[in-house]
């Protein structure tokens, strides 16, 4: 065991990197599919004159962050938190910004 410390990172070391990476890359993935969402809101919005309501795929994922910052305890503002991503802002500002 000593060895595994001079020598290399153990096994949890290289899983715990990976997943890591793993994750970093999901949330680029999750960052360009909820722009296209956006901007797809934005070409109807100039074309109708309409915006059209945040789809499900968008909210979906965004309710999961929302569910995580209230199973932390805090208290978000829906409507502002809502409208931020209806733009894709909800990343552009910390969590307290969102709270009451």
């Amino acid at each position: 065991m000593l060895y595994m410390g001079l020598f290399g990172k153990s096994k949890e070391q290289k899983i715990n990197e990976l997943k890591q990476k793993h994750s970093m890359k999901n949330g680029k993935e999750l960052k360009k599919l909820l722009k296209f969402f956006k901007e797809d809101r934005d070409k109807i919005e100039k074309r109708t004159g309409k915006r059209p309501e945040i789809d499900d795929t968008t909210k979906m994922f965004m309710q999961k962050v929302l569910n995580v910052w209230m199973s932390e305890g805090r208290e978000i503002d829906d409507e502002k938190f809502w409208n931020a991503v209806d733009y894709n802002k909800q990343f552009d500002y910390p969590v307290e910004y969102y709270e009451r």
